[in-house]
């Protein structure tokens, strides 16, 4: 029998996917949260983030408990566009969108599931371990809450994210790390008509260097992507600059530094080649992080999913989230899925069965 609230939880959810709160635009979902946990009994702090980033900010709450031992559970606020005016449908115990914008399940079913949990110990006065949340803003462009948040504030030693798809008692312990490039090719205008022989065509040039290039998938572990392509201004001018923006991803750091190498000297020996210019912006956005099966932290999280009769499975992903940036931070942090499906997408749904399941977990997590 569950002890969980089924309508509660499912209002609750409703109530956050009607808040807007496109990456940026957090204040009022912040808002809500901050002043929800607090009448809840959390300690709640308002963590401010840099203005050019969010008018929002990062949620530190923290709920003392009686049982020995601590936990983090971590959710983002913001969600990808098109996320404003979300209308929530529900069939046949699915909730999905009407269909012109996504849900938001990515990630308020995060938040959702450890306040009702949260909300159905506090119903029957249950023991239960120290519960700190930390609320993130601005993770779908770039994990900029996660990278701004305050963990001096922290004092569990580790956290759970929830914050992925795939079946209740999906674990994230290993997930890639992400290099950014941005280059400008430069070439040399000149009247295509009149005297092109006279210009360097930057695209001529980014093409041949592209060609020449790996990408997609690399390896089991590596993947590679150009994504953005600007230039131009007239047919009659040779193109006399282009911009690009790429990426590389790898779970293996050496493997990701080669293929980024492999990416930055490709460029260069085109560019060398068509006596062309180029500037080349490489930054790290997250590191990979890598947590063995036996560690104590999977260990006590797989026991809690068995104790509910959920198989837990321990697996990679392809993609970042704030798990990296609080890994990197030296808080020990996994992925687990909420059962979101077809997220950034406007065919987005989730089971309220997984919804349900989810908060148990967390409350079984915490009570035991």
């Amino acid at each position: 029998m569950t002890k969980i609230n089924q309508e509660r939880l499912v209002e609750h959810f409703i109530e956050l996917v009607k808040i807007d709160s496109e990456s940026g635009n957090e204040k009022a979902m912040a808002e809500t949260l901050a002043e929800q946990l607090g009448q809840m009994g959390f300690e709640v702090t308002k963590l401010p983030v840099p203005e050019h980033i969010t008018n929002g900010f990062n949620i530190y709450g923290k709920l003392a408990g009686s049982l020995e031992g601590s936990i983090v559970f971590s959710s983002h606020m913001d969600t990808v566009t098109p996320g404003n005016g979300i209308e929530p449908v529900i069939e046949d115990g699915i909730i999905r969108s009407k269909g012109d914008t996504i849900l938001g399940g990515d990630d308020k079913s995060g938040i959702a599931a450890v306040m009702e949990a949260v909300r159905a110990i506090q119903e029957r006065g249950e023991a239960h371990k120290t519960i700190e949340v930390a609320f993130t803003v601005y993770e779908e462009l770039g994990l900029e809450g996660a990278k701004h948040f305050d963990m001096s504030k922290i004092e569990s030693q580790q956290a759970i994210v929830l914050d992925s798809g795939g079946p209740i008692g999906t674990i994230i312990t290993t997930a890639p790390g992400q290099q950014s490039l941005k280059i400008t090719i430069k070439g040399k205008p000149a009247h295509a008509g009149l005297a092109p022989e006279t210009g360097i065509n930057a695209l001529t040039v980014g093409s041949d260097a592209i060609s020449q290039m790996n990408l997609s998938r690399i390896d089991e572990e590596t993947t590679a992507n150009i994504g953005v392509v600007r230039g131009g201004q007239a047919t009659n001018i040779v193109m006399p600059e282009l911009y690009i923006e790429a990426e590389a991803r790898s779970l293996n750091d050496d493997k990701l530094a080669k293929q980024v190498e492999h990416m930055v000297s490709t460029f260069e020996a085109a560019v060398e080649k068509h006596g062309a210019g180029i500037e080349i912006e490489s930054t790290r956005s997250y590191n990979a992080y890598q947590i063995a099966d036996s560690d104590p932290h999977v260990v006590a999280i797989k026991a809690a999913f068995e104790a509910n009769g959920v198989e837990p499975v321990t697996k990679p992903t392809g993609g970042g989230s704030d798990a990296n940036i609080f890994n990197e931070k030296g808080l020990k942090t996994v992925n687990l899925s909420t059962g979101m499906a077809k997220v950034h997408t406007t065919e987005e749904f989730i089971a309220i069965a997984d919804l349900i399941a989810i908060s148990e977990f967390v409350r079984t997590y915490v009570t035991r």
